[in-house]
């Protein structure tokens, strides 16, 4: 690849990319994120591949990333000159021949597309220049838009701007839609201390789950001490539940080089590390080929875009250990040292990687700086709400309808994506609360359905933003029960160097899973509460500061469910297994002999055609019979 040193060149290749993302054939996009090939995404673009070779059709197959909607995935796009992106979802290999013959017959909009998406909407929404224009086909006017449908309709996208919409492994594309000249704006028009400004003016706050205002650590790093700054970007995203950084360095890589390049040039770095988990290897994958492509055009390395900035990327890759999500931890580990750590006063902007300074955030936070450079922060500044300005992409996950992958204003009521965006709860079940800020994070009772999503009000209810994480819960849930599942996983996951942590997660952990087993005695809520309060003042990081935060939250608000556990022996949402027993309703019971085929311990006994009975000392209460009868003729006390 031609090294770039000058706009006229960064525009020649946006032009490039614009003939990519358009060509003048058909072109088939799949969305190939990990989602969608868990969905089966892999298999749906094989089947186009062979067919597509098969018959020599003049067709372009491409991947992109995570278009958001998990809930429809395999997710295929169909481009035309001159016509909208039609977007079909729930594609199968069984599904391709039918596609590739309407496409060839003209006839594509009898598949019944999801929704069209406009050329001259599609290339730049969040930047300035446009490329390449196209025009509404007539006989598609029909199809709705992607802003009308309700899943995109409340959202706004900005870190997620390019995910299913570019391929991530073509940095033209990327830069046909306005990437890189960012960079080369902040590099040959703004000095350091104008680019810091502007972060400050935007009030992004920090994406990874501290929300600390990124423009003011830039500052700090840059009147730091030292000749050699480090910047860093935090990939190590292990919330359970979440997947906003793993979607967006799978499907825009190259933002995130962009903003660390940018952050680099105005904090005074020449060096900067990635650090992923093991676990995201198509993530890993992704970023080595757009650092080497970045390379190769003149974005890293010796002189930037022909000027006398010079710097490069690294790419770590940790272990798992959710604590190397905490930064002083991460900077141990790319050290080559244990994932453990170390006491807060002494700030890593000063003394991080290596003992220089150094700045880490997150992957969305990063990739929001190259917008704000374009657009200016005080554009950013005026989305969301006062000292929450910009978006939030969230991982919308459980009891819900619509799971995936959103992006919205931070202010927005927490109805809105639960209802408007999710689409609601399942089975017409009742919303029972939501977790967000995973393991550290706390849950929001439906009573406070209207809470606005941003930094400080969940703050203020017991909970945390987080990296993103936002799992749904439905009255089938138990509170108890979650609050053990996050505590047992914060417990497998401490680090164990101090005390508190360690050991007061720890007994949490037995004092919940006795409650679930039946054996919680009275004082249990009283000793948690205390605990907590220990934890939080005595641990060294915010693990073991955040860990209580599930506790106290279904206490605050469920703690019914904690007395009911306690004092009556019993799980109101019949989860815990020493609680509950199966019971067989006679009258609704029609003898289809169903739920006793698919018993496992052989508890089920009956004639054909007439009521059956549970032998509750074989039960072993797996609840198959439940989840088999098609008559709700079982129950669960």
């Amino acid at each position: 690849m031609k090294k770039i040193s000058s706009i006229d060149e960064l525009k020649k290749a946006g032009e490039k990319g614009a003939k990519s993302l358009f060509p003048s054939s058909v072109k088939i996009i799949v969305g190939m994120a990990t989602s969608g090939i868990a969905s089966g995404a892999d298999k749906v673009y094989e089947a186009l591949d062979k067919e597509i070779k098969k018959k020599k059709l003049p067709y372009i197959l491409a991947k992109t990333g995570s278009m958001g909607m998990d809930f429809i995935e395999p997710l295929v796009d169909v481009i035309e000159k001159d016509k909208p992106r039609l977007s079909f979802g729930k594609m199968t290999p069984e599904k391709v021949p039918q596609l590739l013959e309407q496409i060839g017959k003209g006839n594509i909009d009898k598949i019944k597309p999801i929704y069209r998406t406009d050329a001259e909407d599609i290339i730049a929404k969040c930047e300035k220049k446009h490329y390449l224009k196209g025009n509404v086909s007539e006989y598609l006017k029909d199809i709705p838009q992607m802003e009308a449908i309700p899943f995109y309709k409340k959202q706004i996208k900005i870190a997620t701007r390019n995910c299913g919409v570019i391929d991530p492994e073509s940095i033209d594309e990327y830069i046909a839609r306005g990437g890189y000249l960012s960079l080369h704006k902040a590099l040959t028009t703004m000095s350091a201390n104008e680019i810091i400004d502007e972060i400050i003016k935007s009030g992004l706050r920090g994406r990874g789950g501290g929300g600390f205002p990124a423009g003011v650590k830039w500052q700090s790093c840059r009147s730091a001490h030292g000749d050699i700054k480090y910047v860093i970007c935090n990939g190590d995203e292990g919330d359970p539940g979440a997947y906003m950084d793993r979607s967006i360095m799978e499907g825009d890589p190259h933002s995130v080089i962009e903003g660390m390049i940018i952050g680099a040039y105005a904090i005074g770095a020449q060096e900067g590390f990635i650090y992923v988990r093991n676990e995201y290897p198509l993530a890993v994958a992704n970023l080595t080929k757009a650092i080497g492509d970045a390379r190769s055009r003149g974005m890293l390395g010796k002189n930037i875009l022909g000027t006398n900035f010079s710097f490069d990327i690294k790419i770590s890759k940790g272990a798992g250990a959710f604590v190397c999500g905490e930064s002083t931890a991460l900077m141990a580990s790319l050290e080559g040292k244990a994932g453990e750590p170390r006491a807060k006063y002494i700030h890593t902007v000063e003394h991080g990687l290596w003992d220089r300074p150094s700045n880490l955030n997150n992957v969305e936070t990063w990739a929001n700086v190259p917008v704000i450079i374009s657009r200016s922060g005080k554009w950013f500044s005026e989305i969301g709400i006062p000292n929450n300005s910009g978006t939030k992409v969230f991982s919308l996950v459980g009891k819900v309808n619509n799971i995936g992958l959103v992006e919205v204003p931070l202010g927005i009521p927490l109805k809105d994506i639960v209802y408007d965006i999710g689409g609601g709860i399942p089975g017409n079940r009742k919303f029972k609360a939501v977790q967000t800020g995973g393991p550290s994070g706390g849950c929001i009772p439906a009573s406070m359905i209207d809470l606005s999503v941003d930094f400080d009000s969940l703050w203020d209810a017991g909970s945390m933003m987080g990296s993103g994480g936002m799992i749904v819960m439905d009255e089938k849930t138990c509170m108890v029960d979650l609050a053990r599942y996050f505590i047992e996983f914060l417990v497998s996951e401490s680090c164990g160097k101090c005390t508190p942590c360690r050991e007061g997660v720890r007994r949490m952990n037995d004092i919940l899973h006795d409650i679930c087993a039946g054996k919680g005695r009275e004082g249990d809520i009283e000793l948690l509460e205390a605990m907590a309060k220990g934890i939080k003042d005595g641990s060294l990081c915010a693990l073991g500061g955040s860990a209580p935060n599930p506790v106290l939250s279904t206490i605050k608000y469920f703690r019914e469910e904690y007395d009911a556990h306690i004092r009556q022996k019993r799980c109101p949402a019949g989860v815990c297994r020493a609680l509950i027993k199966y019971e067989i309703n006679a009258k609704k019971c029609t003898g289809c002999t169903v739920c006793a085929k698919k018993c496992p311990s052989g508890c089920i006994s009956g004639e054909k055609k007439k009521a059956h009975k549970i032998d509750q000392k074989k039960c072993i209460k797996c609840g198959i019979c439940m989840e088999s009868c098609k008559f709700d003729a079982i129950t669960v006390k």
